[in-house]
């Protein structure tokens, strides 16, 4: 028990209390008095006047608190309580210590000698008083035991004043300790003294199965936590009531599967159907008292009705979750830019709300178009010359003809288009050079070499036809692929030579 009194101040004129409880082994307290008015603490060892000796216990609780579990136990304050000698020094604690490891030594042996008579009983434990003058053992049996001849041998055997103590399954656990199924140690051994009876119906009132395994200790009794929510759960009872037969609706008669207590709800199903319905305890009532009526309800539960929406001013200032998602949806995606082409441009022109360019028209009021040849002055493609060639060491300049003339602008409003750089046209310029090139003189023939036909240094335009009875052939162009040489197992073309 916690002294919840011990910070506070006494007063002067106040008498402690003369009275102190006192523990000793197993868990066993009893009552003696402070005639000598000792300053004690919490876990003072004392020494205390016992019948025929004295005996070491431990000070567990002093004060006023003392008065109370007095009151509780029902002991009374009269001169049968014994009284405190002193405070136990190191002398009288290793005396102790030496009687006690006895015990676990007479325990075994006292088996043996219960064995050799064929008492049914069981010994739990044995506790030797400080001076060694009695012993007294603890036994649980179903019936009673006649030990007379039992205490004689255990006499002889020990040398010692025997009694012995008949204890319950509950003491008997609270005596040796363990783990309950909750993972804490045993309420029996730690601060449990009065033990209560428990039975089935505490299970019952709190909606838990019939299962002994479950239910049942270390001393294979119920367990003891039964009894400490058992009045909350009689008084949540009340106000559920006891369906005894099937409530009768339109949709057939619903049976009472589960209740929960706290919730406040009931659980009912159909003949025939798996699904269970939950009906508060309100509902059931008020069909409970339909059916006396001779009254059938449609359903087991009325159909909910909506709620009025939120004002959206509240809405606002309260806030809601989903405004931080709204706020990453209503973000437009950026659009692909569109390279620029026929259908692009069309389509620009064409969008709705789009103003035309400076110093045109727009596309609806425009005419038919002329042809290329009559807006820029030129002739028709037949007549136009053939293309001369481009010196590099002069700036060139990008035509949109074979005449050589530079493109200008259309219009002021319009902008230059950016000259670029010549481009490699590979053997068309080569050939355009070559065009270019005074023809080659031909050096005069040596002794003993036979005259050759003269050799066409250029071919001719392919735009310009060919004199009959030339015996020019155009020179053949060569291919841009790599010669990768003839494919294996395959033979070489023949040559033929121009």
């Amino acid at each position: 028990m916690f002294d919840w009194l011990s910070d506070m101040e006494i007063p002067t004129a106040f008498e402690e209390f003369d009275i102190v409880e006192i523990r000793f082994k197993g868990g066993r307290k009893d009552f003696f008095r402070n005639i000598n008015r000792l300053d004690l603490t919490t876990g003072d060892p004392v020494v205390v006047d016992v019948p025929n000796g004295h005996h070491i216990g431990t000070v567990s609780l002093k004060g006023e608190l003392v008065r109370l579990q007095m009151l509780k136990k029902k002991v009374d304050n009269n001169e049968e309580i014994r009284t405190i000698y002193r405070i136990a020094n190191e002398r009288d604690l290793e005396k102790l210590r030496e009687v006690q490891e006895q015990e676990a030594a007479t325990m075994y042996r006292s088996r043996e000698i219960i064995q050799q008579t064929g008492l049914r009983m069981k010994l739990s434990d044995v506790e030797y008083q400080a001076d060694r003058s009695k012993a007294t053992f603890y036994y649980s049996a179903d019936d009673r035991v006649d030990f007379r001849d039992l205490i004689k041998k255990l006499a002889e055997e020990f040398k010692v004043r025997i009694e012995m103590r008949q204890i319950s399954l509950r003491h008997e656990a609270g005596r040796l300790g363990g783990i309950g199924s909750c993972g804490r140690e045993l309420c029996c051994s730690t601060w449990l003294t009065d033990f209560k009876s428990v039975s089935t119906t505490a299970a019952r009132y709190q909606n838990l199965s019939l299962n002994p395994s479950k239910l049942s200790g270390q001393c294979g009794r119920l367990k003891c936590c039964l009894n400490y929510e058992l009045e909350t759960y009689m008084e949540a009872l009340k106000d559920i009531p006891t369906v005894s037969r099937p409530l009768q609706t339109k949709q057939g008669d619903a049976m009472l599967q589960k209740t929960d207590i706290f919730k406040k709800m009931m659980w009912f199903g159909y003949r025939g159907d798996n699904n269970w319905y939950p009906v508060p305890v309100e509902r059931v009532q008020e069909i409970l008292k339909m059916n006396s009526q001779g009254l059938v309800p449609d359903m087991l539960v009325e159909e909910p009705v909506n709620e009025p929406k939120q004002n959206e001013f509240v809405a606002q200032v309260e806030g809601s979750l989903e405004r931080l998602d709204d706020k990453f949806k209503n973000k437009k995606k950026k659009k692909k830019k569109k390279k620029p082409g026929a259908e692009g441009t069309e389509s620009r022109q064409n969008a709705p709300g789009r103003e035309p360019r400076e110093g045109r028209e727009p596309k609806d009021q425009r005419g038919p178009r002329e042809p290329r040849e009559h807006r820029e002055g030129r002739g028709p493609r037949e007549n136009r010359g053939s293309r001369e060639p481009r010196n590099d060491a002069q700036p060139q300049q990008r035509t949109t003809s074979g005449t050589g003339e530079a493109q200008q602008p259309a219009e002021q409003g319009q902008r230059p288009k950016k000259q670029r750089p010549p481009r490699n046209r590979g053997n068309r310029e080569g050939r355009e050079n070559r065009d270019a090139r005074p023809p080659r003189e031909e050096r005069p023939a040596r002794e003993g070499e036979t005259n050759r036909p003269p050799r066409a240094d250029v071919a001719k335009p392919s735009g310009q036809p060919q004199a009959e009875g030339s015996s020019q052939q155009p020179r053949r162009q060569k291919s841009r692929r790599p010669n990768r040489g003839p494919k294996p197992n395959q033979p070489k073309p023949p040559r033929t030579d121009a």
